[in-house]
């Protein structure tokens, strides 16, 4: 296990704040990859969100990983509105939250903007300031999270890596993790044509679990769907949701080889049932580990 995402939330009873969370786990932890998927941007200042993403990313040793996008459907009515965000003319709440997640982006930049005091209270350097503190290699692990292939490109145009999650907008009728591979070689053939000087990152998510024993059977037995989901999600847009894997290791193993979403990611997250506590979920991540990965080739 390379690291730990956490999604955030609003209005719900888990996680809505993520960087204090991000900086005690920084604080605590020297290696592992320390990530968001995601972030919903359409809440965010992205001034502020700036100033608080590389104070955690400092003190994790620039160790960040911050997946951002638009958002999953809300606990409320247009929750974004109550954080005194408002829409620009013309503009839809996705537009909206793309509009912030630039403007951060350019934040990460470290370019100076605003004009400095004449008779500031601490000495500034030369010309105009930035934001601070500034972590100079956070822009480059920021990750947008896609439902469309039309917002994968966008993300790749402007250096984003790409989370893809068990859900996404069924533009085609195949299943999920066709629609996925395909939304993928998008991002692929756009981050090629953008001519950005580093290598993009991809991650896909999965919901797998190992039936080792009866405990796990007891939770997962009769889990293990078949097939995808179709589903209606806001302003009537048709979803397709992807199926959970729950099985014996070696037919995990052949199942989630014929997935071409995981074979054209590098980097595959996986969902965990966080309400059945620390010990169960240490335990499903071992029998991943230990029992399915090998067969797979997964380091």
């Amino acid at each position: 296990m390379d690291g730990a995402y956490f999604r955030v939330h609003h209005f719900a009873r888990q996680l809505s704040s993520p960087f204090p969370l991000l900086a005690a786990v920084g604080a605590r932890t020297k290696k592992m990859e320390i990530g968001t998927a995601v972030i919903d941007m359409r809440y965010e200042n992205p001034h502020y969100m700036a100033e608080d993403a590389g104070s955690a990313d400092l003190i994790a040793g620039s160790r960040l990983q911050l997946g951002i996008s638009r958002g999953s459907p809300e606990q409320v009515v247009d929750g974004w509105r109550y954080f005194g965000q408002r829409l620009k003319e013309g503009e839809d709440d996705a537009g909206m939250g793309r509009r912030h997640a630039e403007t951060f982006l350019e934040l990460l930049g470290g370019k100076g903007f605003a004009k400095p005091n004449p008779r500031p209270m601490f000495p500034n350097p030369p010309g105009l300031l930035r934001l601070e503190p500034f972590s100079a290699s956070l822009r480059e692990r920021i990750w947008w999270g896609s439902a469309t292939n039309a917002t994968a490109v966008w993300a790749a145009k402007l250096g984003m890596n790409l989370q893809s999650s068990t859900l996404k907008f069924d533009e085609s009728g195949e299943p999920l993790h066709v629609q996925q591979a395909a939304q993928i070689r998008a991002f692929r053939t756009a981050w090629a044509k953008a001519g950005h000087g580093r290598a993009a990152r991809v991650s896909v998510s999965r919901s797998i679990f190992p039936l080792m024993d009866e405990r796990d059977r007891a939770y997962f037995g009769d889990s293990g769907e078949k097939a995808d989901q179709i589903g209606i999600i806001e302003a009537n847009t048709r979803a397709v949701f992807g199926r959970s894997y729950a099985a014996e290791p070696d037919v995990l193993i052949e199942q989630l080889s014929q997935d071409e979403a995981i074979a054209e990611a590098d980097t595959l997250l996986l969902t965990i049932p966080n309400q059945l506590g620390v010990s169960y979920n240490a335990h499903v991540l071992e029998a991943i580990l230990t029992h399915v990965a090998p067969g797979l080739g997964w380091r």
